[in-house]
């Protein structure tokens, strides 16, 4: 227990020297947030893979972490590591008030860019066709990297579907700050949810194999699900604001947001079987544009209050 409350504070240490909240490191470690205030509180152990990419991000040895006198290899790129990253060095222990030297590294470090080509590969192949081989050579590193910081394929699933949660609640929050009026705001959330460009197809590309996984993965459905109970409630939550501003008539909130997430759904799986650009082969009514048609025109229809004459 001491030595867990130890690494604890060491953790602390290492947030505190990068200047962001928990949040924030659990996202750049690719974590639960929850699964952080836990750790540090000592009422859960760290994982190997997650000090890993713990010392990665924070720029410290492994070893410093837990304590011992003699720090593990920092670069998991190292040649001669094994593929479960226990090689350990006898090299200096280092603190992040003196971080080691430095060593090229991507934008955000190492495990968020294994994640964000994790994404990517499965928007253009879907899961189980992408390789930690493929992932190695995307990254340009080694297959042993990879599971230094992800051990198990599925420990990497579940970093994706986090990562991929996370950016898409930060692209809402960002695309609708600083709006006011509730209609302006659902129809910004519906264009945001609409595959015209070729990122957005993607994102619904791995939103959809995602899905399929959700049906066999526990670990996978209970993101989904704490994912839906966000996305709802958001579009939820603008419906109640529309209603009390006279905007949308007095409708059941949590009922019109499951409906309008469903449509969404249902048709963003339609688009994505037509060719990009919104070319569908001659089957009308299938392109982004008549998504989005569709979905202003519920909203119309279904929510958006009369207007005096």
């Amino acid at each position: 227990m001491q030595q867990q409350d130890e690494v604890a504070a060491r953790v602390r240490q290492v947030i505190d020297a990068a200047g962001v909240s928990a949040r924030e490191f659990a996202r750049r470690i690719v974590i639960d947030p929850s699964k952080l205030s836990r750790s540090l509180n000592g009422t859960r152990r760290f994982t190997a893979a997650e000090l890993a990419r713990i010392a990665d991000i924070g720029a410290v040895d492994v070893g410093w972490l837990l304590g011992s006198t003699a720090g593990a290899a920092a670069d998991p790129d190292a040649a001669g590591r094994t593929a479960a990253g226990a090689a350990v060095t006898a090299s200096p222990v280092r603190s992040p008030s003196a971080p080691r030297p430095p060593v090229p590294s991507p934008e955000g470090g190492r495990p968020l860019q294994i994640v964000r080509e994790t994404v990517r590969l499965i928007a253009e192949r879907g899961f189980h066709a992408v390789r930690v081989a493929d992932i190695a050579a995307a990254c340009r590193t080694s297959t042993a990297a990879i599971h230094y910081h992800f051990p198990g394929r599925d420990e990497l699933l579940e970093a994706a579907v986090r990562w991929c949660m996370d950016e898409d609640t930060r692209r809402r929050a960002d695309a609708t700050a600083g709006t006011r009026h509730a209609g302006d705001e659902l129809r910004l959330l519906i264009e945001l949810q609409t595959p015209r460009t070729e990122r957005q197809r993607r994102q619904w590309c791995v939103w959809l194999d995602l899905w399929a996984e959700a049906a066999r993965s526990t670990t996978v459905g209970r993101l989904h699900g704490e994912y839906y109970r966000q996305w709802r409630g958001t579009v939820a939550d603008v419906i109640r604001r529309g209603v009390e501003q006279g905007v949308f008539r007095p409708v059941d909130a949590d009922g019109a947001a499951l409906a309008l997430t469903a449509l969404i759904d249902g048709l963003a799986s339609q688009v994505l079987a037509t060719e990009p650009g919104g070319r569908d082969d001659g089957v009308p009514g299938t392109g982004a544009q008549a998504m989005h048609d569709a979905l202003t025109a519920h909203v119309d229809a279904c929510l958006t209050a009369p207007t005096a004459d």
